[in-house]
């Protein structure tokens, strides 16, 4: 636009308007110093022009508007004619700067290639040794080594129940007929379990809403297969090479923490209804179906937009059915905010074993150290315990002797073996394991996973025979000590938390408190967009509190604040769940109702043995 209004060569003008250049618009000339009478020549030529429109459109100043388009060739369709605000906006930067085409540019101008970002990040994706044929592959793109293919999602196909499985190729090249190994994400080197060697039916190419077939694709190429998506449920990795280990598992950032209950209308549609789930659980990476001992089929989402989405995928796409849904409730989080009162002892059914604990809450920010794989069970235990010493003042000693993680076996709990000199014990280890896995997925509240809390074992007495300290005697009794220990130590309720983003104009800053404030959420920063009449107000939101908000939001602020949330992290929901009345209490008989438990309180008499 300036280079045709100028006369002047287009690149030589790109290099005047980046960088220290100035202009001075009354004598025209350019100069690498800021004086008084002269502008550094993008804030003239590129941002000036920009705010003037942003400013002229959202404040409605209707005469400057049409002078502004008719200068930057912008015209506006007899549709949008009517429309103002927002609206119009968005009309005009569509047609005027189009952010596709900018975007797609700066991706490939700044970006580095695979070739080049292979080389530091094969680290960070790779699970097995740096230095074998895989990694090397990887490190070097080479499509000449053995192949490494990492499937990230399932993509619906127009064949019903079918998905293609959508990845990168990180070294090799992956051609259709080949044979591979299909490794779940459950894979471990060694063993046969989410392993499957299959060939791979056809290799295509995705082009938008289209697909093309093609013989083979080579290293730093996205693509996707057919004939994998039986052997996958959402992610895993492909590879040709034998000793290959996985590809690291894509984390969230946000988590699956709003629920709701499905069933059919009709009764005879549940096969339908189950396999309609099974293809939704394929088709979304975030979405998480569970089906509870209870019967009832839960749609775990990201929150009340992403379920509302996944429902209606589900019911006319997955299914082809029409279903009933509960209204939408929250995963909770139990743990514990003291140390244990007193030690828990716990006895086996046949009475010949004995089991003392006690329970202690994490030091904060090791919590979230695990989630992020900062701390995991994979790590060395001598690196990981220094860790641990050095950051959260961990006896170094008892660092080295962490048993396991859970639930899951790499979740927010630990088991830690503070014990002197016990006979036998190694024996149990994997029993005692095995129920802390099974108290860690289910809490003594109300079933909920635990979070933060660390379990020391201080004591065993065994029988001598080792067929009266089998699996069948020491893992119910592990699960019991565990929950006496929980209920001996304070035990509290743990929320999610969204972080909130709100936009709106400064008369509308009022309302939003007032939303927020009814809801249990509180702001922590407030700031103005630089240049434009917008607020940016952040705030925590309780997820439980958050059904509804956008109407409300909108509502309270004449439709002018618009919200984003994403969540945040876990907070302990204010209250004692033991004390009848309190918040946590009436979630807990909530949680207990719906899960089809027993009423009231568990009893520590159920669990706590006497010597």
């Amino acid at each position: 636009m300036y280079a045709d209004k100028f006369k002047i060569d287009l690149v030589k003008l790109m290099n005047r308007l980046w960088g220290e250049n100035f202009f001075n618009a009354k004598t025209k000339k350019w100069a690498k110093q800021k004086d008084n009478d002269n502008k550094r020549s993008f804030c003239m030529y590129v941002l000036d022009p920009i705010y003037k429109v942003f400013d002229a459109i959202m404040n409605f100043k209707k005469e400057e508007i049409d002078g502004l388009l008719t200068k930057i060739g912008v015209t506006i369709k007899h549709e949008d004619a009517d429309k103002d605000g927002k609206a119009l906006l968005k009309v005009v930067m569509r047609s005027w700067l189009p952010a596709g085409e900018a975007l797609l540019q700066m991706i490939a101008i700044h970006l580095p290639s695979p070739v080049v970002a292979q080389k530091y990040r094969m680290e960070m994706l790779y699970e097995g040794p740096h230095d074998d044929e895989a990694a090397i592959g990887i490190k070097s793109c080479d499509p000449e080594a053995p192949l490494m293919m990492y499937v990230s999602k399932m993509v619906p196909t127009s064949d019903k129940g079918r998905f293609y499985a959508f990845g990168r190729v990180f070294s090799g090249k992956v051609v259709t007929g080949q044979k591979a190994r299909i490794m779940g994400p459950n894979f471990q080197p060694g063993k046969k379990e989410d392993l499957y060697e299959k060939t791979i039916q056809r290799t295509i190419l995705m082009m938008g809403r289209y697909v093309e077939a093609i013989e083979d694709v080579p290293c730093g190429n996205i693509c996707g297969l057919v004939g994998v998506d039986q052997f996958l449920v959402k992610t895993g990795t492909i590879t040709t090479f034998k000793n290959a280990h996985n590809m690291k598992v894509m984390k969230f950032s946000v988590s699956p923490v709003v629920r709701v209950a499905v069933e059919p209308k009709n009764p005879a549609d549940l096969p339908k209804l189950v396999e309609g789930l099974k293809r939704l659980a394929k088709s979304d990476p975030m979405v998480q179906c569970i089906n509870e001992e209870s019967g009832e089929h839960i749609v775990a989402g990201a929150g009340e937009l992403h379920l509302e989405i996944c429902l209606k995928d589900l019911e006319e796409d997955h299914a082809c059915i029409p279903i009933k849904k509960s209204d939408p409730v929250v995963s909770y989080r139990e743990t514990v905010s003291e140390e244990s009162d007193q030690m828990c002892l716990s006895k086996s059914p046949n009475k010949h074993n004995r089991l003392f604990m006690k329970a202690q809450p994490m030091p904060e920010g090791l919590p979230e150290d695990i989630d992020d794989g900062k701390v995991n069970p994979r790590d060395d235990f001598k690196t990981r315990a220094r860790y641990l010493t050095d950051k959260y003042e961990y006896d170094v000693t008892e660092a080295r002797k962490i048993w396991c993680f859970g639930p899951e076996g790499t979740g927010p709990n630990i088991m830690v073996d503070c014990s002197k000199g016990v006979q036998y014990l190694n024996e149990i280890k994997d029993s005692v394991v095995a129920g802390f896995q099974w108290a860690a997925k289910e809490g003594v509240m109300a079933e909920e996973n635990l979070r933060g809390v660390r379990f020391n074992i201080y004591d065993v007495t065994l029988h001598t025979d080792a067929i009266h300290r089998g699996g069948g005697q020491i893992i119910p009794t592990t699960r019991r000590c565990l929950y006496a220990c929980l209920l001996t130590a304070q035990p509290r309720l743990m929320e999610p938390v969204y972080l909130c983003e709100i936009q709106c104009p400064e008369v509308a800053v009022g309302g939003i408190y007032g939303v927020l404030n009814r809801r249990r959420g509180h702001v922590f920063e407030e700031s103005q967009v630089a240049g434009t009449p917008m607020f940016v107000v952040k705030a925590y939101l309780p997820v439980n509190e958050s059904f509804g908000f956008t109407a409300d939001l909108r509502s309270n602020t004449g439709g002018q604040a618009f919200p984003q949330c994403v969540f945040d992290h876990w907070q302990i929901l204010p209250g004692d769940p033991c004390e009848p009345g309190s918040k946590p209490y009436v979630v807990v008989q909530e949680t207990r109702k719906r899960k089809g438990l027993k009423e009231g309180l568990p009893d520590l008499s159920q669990y706590l043995d006497k010597l």
